[in-house]
């Protein structure tokens, strides 16, 4: 599991401003928390090799017009029909799913990590899409030539009518009515980086794996510095019972 050099560069890396954080790096730092000596840059340039396919992809698509959510179509059939990436309903609590490393390996994961997934492929395609940190299940969007947003599900690459976001909308917040905007803007790095962390730290608190909320807890006082946060962590490291909650996303 990584240490102190690690929580280090993690913290070194978020000093940037969020437009500039590297999304891609920072997650692959997490996943020291599953196992040591996790290759970054083997990762990284998995990455680079999707989104060289990507590329080809888009160089040979008949038919495709030039806005992003024209462009993202190619790359969802090469990523989920042809790939073979997923979303893992056999196991949707395994901490794997939220592990990038493993997502890459594996091709199978939660909506977050696969979000991740098509965002780094297509920023490597040349294609502007978004992460949406939607309630209750990220999603992915991208615009239209008319401006208007197509809205993807990025657990299965599957493209969402307004119908289907209202029961997404109303089934995580209770709401049946119209979608708050400020949960279809796009999401911030810091933003998707703690909806991560939040997803681990449920994972480990219902497991009661004291050391390894620790190291969650440890992350997310760097990233959202609260003194909930604070108070948790300092109940870890003295050994007491916290509450479980569960909420992945």
């Amino acid at each position: 599991m990584g240490g102190s050099v690690d929580l280090l560069l993690f913290q070194h890396l978020l000093a940037r401003p969020d437009t500039e954080l590297d999304i891609e790096h920072l997650s692959l730092l997490l996943c020291e928390l599953d196992g040591p000596g996790v290759n970054v840059g083997a990762y990284l340039q998995k990455l680079d090799v999707l989104g060289e396919l990507a590329r080809i992809r888009l160089r040979f698509a008949h038919r495709c017009g030039p806005a992003p959510a024209d462009r993202v179509l190619p790359i969802l059939r090469l990523l989920y029909s042809e790939l073979g990436f997923h979303g893992n309903t056999a196991d949707y609590y395994d901490a794997r799913n939220s592990y990038l490393n493993h997502v890459i390996d594996r091709r199978t994961g939660n909506p977050l990590s696969l979000a991740l997934v098509l965002l780094a492929v297509c920023r490597r395609a040349g294609v502007d899409v978004e992460g949406v940190s939607f309630p209750g299940h990220f999603l992915v969007r991208a615009a239209k030539v008319s401006g208007e947003m197509l809205y993807i599900d990025p657990f299965d690459g599957h493209l969402l009518t307004l119908a289907e976001m209202l029961v997404l909308y109303e089934s995580a917040t209770g709401n049946p009515g119209e979608i708050d905007p400020r949960y279809l803007a796009r999401a911030s790095c810091r933003q998707v980086m703690k909806r991560m962390l939040n997803n681990l730290r449920a994972i480990y608190e219902l497991r009661g794996d004291g050391e390894r909320l620790r190291f969650v807890l440890e992350h997310l006082s760097l990233l959202v510095p609260s003194e909930e946060i604070q108070r948790r962590l300092a109940t870890v490291v003295q050994s007491e019972a916290i509450s479980p909650r569960i909420s992945l996303n």
